[in-house]
């Protein structure tokens, strides 16, 4: 079905110079979908550009065009933008609540204080604290979290009884938990019953499956860091602005 309304044609926004960056490449850069899958919601008409339709992913956007996508505001063109929160724990790394339980999301703790819509890069489960990277740049979002991206993560954790170290040493091997494999880089003992853990890939609830496997309770995990970036004295509920020399960094790590 062809939308009804005005329908901006690509060569409003595209000088002799290619000025503007596609619109298909803006929705996935903001994380809205896949470059894939923002070419099918724009040819579907579902994305206006100033107020109109258009069907044309190629279509060229500049930084005060203003987006929506079903009538919602994506906002303006914006330039991307790159945050660390200390996120406490029992937040959820989620724009909703999916299961309804009214749960609190990290993004809260943001969102309200920046004007860019924000998703973050990874996950930290709900009861994990620490370190988590908030950006609306689709594209370096998903190029740190692939698993081909190596950038290490280090983890504190702290648990009700010691943790034997065979078992960091088979975790360090590579374990398998019912037919995933687990592997860290390194750990170190930090007390009885503390130890830093230092991942790589980092797959959902990693730590916790592994400990748990062994019959051992986690008391807390804490996110201390991401590749270079750490969270600097950042009290728990706060963020900041990552450095020019911070991004680059982090980039540099996601292609070693």
């Amino acid at each position: 079905m062809k939308p009804k309304g005005n329908v901006l044609k690509s060569k409003e926004h595209d000088d002799e110079n290619g000025g503007g960056i596609r619109l298909q490449v803006w929705l996935a850069r903001l994380g809205v979908a896949s470059r894939r899958s923002a070419v099918e919601l724009v040819k579907n008409g579902r994305i206006k550009v100033n107020g109109k339709v258009t069907c044309e992913p190629g279509a060229r956007v500049i930084e005060t065009d203003t987006i929506s996508m079903d009538g919602r505001n994506l906002g303006t063109s914006q330039r991307h933008v790159y945050y660390v929160l200390h996120k406490p724990a029992k937040y959820l790394c989620s724009t909703t609540d999916e299961d309804g339980q009214h749960r609190s999301l990290a993004l809260e703790l943001i969102q309200p204080f920046v004007r860019e819509r924000l998703f973050s890069v990874g996950r930290l489960d709900y009861m994990t604290s620490g370190l988590l990277l908030l950006t609306n740049d689709g594209d370096w979002a998903r190029h740190l979290s692939h698993p081909s991206s190596v950038v290490e993560k280090e983890y504190l954790v702290q648990t009700k009884k010691e943790v034997p170290t065979e078992l960091l040493e088979e975790f360090k091997s590579g374990i398998r938990i019912q037919g995933e494999k687990f592997q860290c880089q390194d750990y170190a003992i930090t007390g009885p019953h503390s130890v830093r853990l230092i991942l790589a890939e980092g797959k959902n609830r990693e730590i916790r499956k592994v400990f748990q496997s062994r019959n051992i309770t986690v008391k807390r995990v804490h996110r201390l860091r991401v590749g270079p970036i750490t969270l600097r004295g950042l009290e728990a509920g706060r963020f900041r602005k990552l450095s020019e020399q911070e991004i680059k960094a982090l980039r540099i790590a996601g292609e070693a």
